[in-house]
């Protein structure tokens, strides 16, 4: 049959360019260039951080995802759903940009299955919900190694890249991060120095960080350390440091080492397991601890004479007593609400810490992780760890808000121009010019230091609650201290791609011009509905005295003024409602013409917009045409 009505040729042309634009957009989005596009949001909240691409794109090994949803269910809340599909997207996004380096398996865990299976050997057991396990989850392996978030809660949103480029970087390093660990305290505890003596156990946090790390003890005495051998160095209270370890600890990070710093200008610990006898003449260990070349290098000032007090933070403890220096830490401390390393955290507990100011000159970039108020000042250390009340009316506030936890992040230049401690330079005249100085004077590689004002936040008794069960022992933390030191030493070895990353922006985004709106019509009404209220208090006052009247049978009716003013209030409660009423139907109104404005933007801008390309083309190879 031949096909020659105008019309019968329009609409086969109309299918056939239907059904090639449906193929087309198939078979695009089966390849890589299919699943990337442009983010026009404000906040690039659809695009992955520079962080996670080099993560990906150092990637020499396979990675693969085991995503566990329940998709099949028909009990799997809606805001679960919604947020399984911008968890999909994302994955897309990884697999992407990975070059193949990562698989993902789609999983849907449905009873007495094989996923089912898997799931609980990767330890995720699913959510009850409505009677049923729901599974909502990811593993992440590489080789031997597996990393699973067990819960993809919709809530930690702006998390989610974080844990996930987290937990691909774990895997695929192959051997467990290495930590250097210098301390003026028997951290892995110490024997008894006399006999009947209990031994010094070791710290809880120490147990903790061998259980995630390989820790590497680095003695206060030491020349040298690989910046190549320990990811990490923590230095915790180096209380008499020599100028010979602060310049290994300098040529360290110059090689791109990160360095995570304790310090402390009254170490209460010091008294409780610093050792020493004074009777043997045995010094204990020192409670004022600094880094006096490197953190003027760094452009860091510590005050150490003095502890920070801090008004808005002070500690009630046992009796009554006003701990002034003994701050307790909220989240009004935590400048930074994207900061990973203080996002989860509510609330920090210091005892009698230093404070960092921040001098500047060292050409590296600053985050302040915790901050005083400027109502902050500093205090004899021995008056505020006698809880001194005498404290409360002699201190002044210095107007200046204080670091206690920063992070200095760039290529650092040396605390030492003139060479290692103790050694003479070489002149001049005598050297060859092939001949390069022994010591680094700038930063081969971009390091990091996080510093802290406190070491007594890490101690047992100030940051766990320690209990012994029949010789063993139970360890609760009973504050974020912990965690905000596991919060620095996750990021830094995690990947140095990681380090001073952020969190994502959520996907989910307030209506503010309906707010707006409704803040307006709630500030306008709301005055109305008080003034309703109050004399509808009044009315109902005056009912009350009328029924109390009749009660007690001095009247049994009401007098006509009486009614009369009934009569009045009733009628001003009805305009009253009448007019709220009114004002809620002007709102929806308003709600409705911004809705109708964006329909509109979101139904006709784009099809003018191809229909006026489409003529400029038209217009265009009609005049090439007229041309020829």
């Amino acid at each position: 049959m031949k096909i020659t009505h105008p019309v019968t040729r329009s609409a086969f042309g109309v299918a056939a360019l239907v059904a090639i634009a449906v193929l087309a957009n198939w078979l695009v989005s089966l390849t890589p260039l299919g699943n990337r596009g442009a983010d026009f949001t404000e906040k690039q909240i659809h695009t992955l951080s520079d962080g996670t691409k080099a993560i990906l794109g150092e990637l020499d090994t396979p990675v693969v995802i085991r995503y566990y949803a329940s998709r099949s269910s028909d009990y799997m809340p809606e805001e679960i759903k919604l947020h399984m599909r911008r968890v999909d997207d994302l994955l897309k996004e990884y697999a992407s940009l990975s070059e193949g380096k990562l698989r993902i398996e789609n999983l849907d865990p449905e009873p007495d299955t094989d996923a089912e299976d898997s799931a609980n050997l990767d330890g995720i057991s699913g959510q009850r919900m409505n009677d049923q396990n729901l599974y909502f989850g990811i593993a992440v392996s590489c080789l031997d190694k597996t990393s699973v978030i067990p819960f993809l809660d919709p809530r930690d949103e702006t998390m989610l890249e974080y844990h996930l480029s987290k937990a691909i970087a774990e895997v695929s390093t192959p051997v467990k991060p290495r930590i250097g660990i210098m301390s003026a305290f028997d951290l892995a505890g110490a024997p008894a120095m006399m006999p009947g003596q209990r031994p010094n156990p070791p710290w809880v946090i120490y147990q903790q960080l061998k259980q995630s790390f390989e820790l590497e003890e680095v003695p206060m005495e030491t020349k040298e350390i690989d910046a190549k051998s320990i990811k990490v160095l923590l230095v915790l209270h180096p209380a008499g440091i020599t100028p010979e370890t602060e310049f290994a600890i300098d040529q360290y990070l110059l090689n791109g080492g990160t360095v995570v710093a304790c310090l402390d200008a009254y170490a209460v610990t010091a008294q409780m397991v610093g050792g020493g006898n004074p009777m043997m003449g045995m010094p204990g260990t020192p409670p004022t601890s600094t880094l006096p070349t490197l953190l003027k290098a760094w452009g860091v000032s510590f005050e150490s004479g003095k502890v920070l007090a801090d008004p808005a933070f002070a500690t009630r403890l046992a009796g009554d007593r006003m701990g002034l220096a003994v701050l307790t830490l909220d989240r009004g401390a935590m400048p930074q609400d994207d900061n990973v390393i203080t996002k989860d955290l509510e609330s920090l507990t210091f005892f009698l810490p230093g404070a960092f100011t921040l001098t500047g000159g060292a050409g590296v970039a600053a985050n302040s992780l915790l901050r005083s108020t400027t109502g902050a000042g500093f205090v004899d250390a021995m008056q505020a760890s006698q809880l001194d009340p005498s404290l409360a009316t002699t201190f002044r506030s210095s107007g200046t808000a204080y670091e206690l936890a920063t992070h200095l992040h760039g290529t650092f230049k040396t605390a030492f121009p003139d060479g290692k401690p103790g050694e003479e330079a070489p002149k001049e005249d005598g050297k060859k010019e092939e001949e390069k100085p022994a010591w680094l004077k700038e930063g081969v590689n971009p390091g990091n230091v996080f510093l802290i004002a406190d070491v007594d936040a890490f101690y047992d008794r100030f940051a766990y609650n320690v209990q012994q069960f029949g010789g063993m022992q139970m360890a609760s933390p009973v504050n974020g201290n912990a965690s905000l030191l596991f919060n620095m030493l996750d990021q830094a070895v995690g990947s140095k791609h990681l380090i001073g990353s952020r969190s994502r922006s959520a996907i989910r985004r307030p209506f503010t011009v309906v707010q707006k709106m409704e803040a307006e019509f709630n500030k306008q009404v709301g005055t109305k509905i008080e003034e309703f209220q109050e004399k509808q208090k009044a009315a109902q006052e005056k009912l009350n005295q009328l029924q109390a009247q009749k009660a007690s049978g001095s009247e049994l009716y009401l007098s006509p003024e009486q009614e009369a003013e009934i009569r009045k209030l009733r009628k001003e409660q009805v305009e009253y409602a009448k007019l709220i009423r009114e004002q809620e139907k002007d709102l929806r109104r308003q709600k409705d013409k911004l809705a109708g404005k964006i329909t509109l933007l979101n139904t006709a801008v784009m099809p003018l917009v191809v229909v006026f390309i489409g003529l400029g083309l038209f217009l265009q190879r009609r005049r090439s045409t007229r041309a020829r």
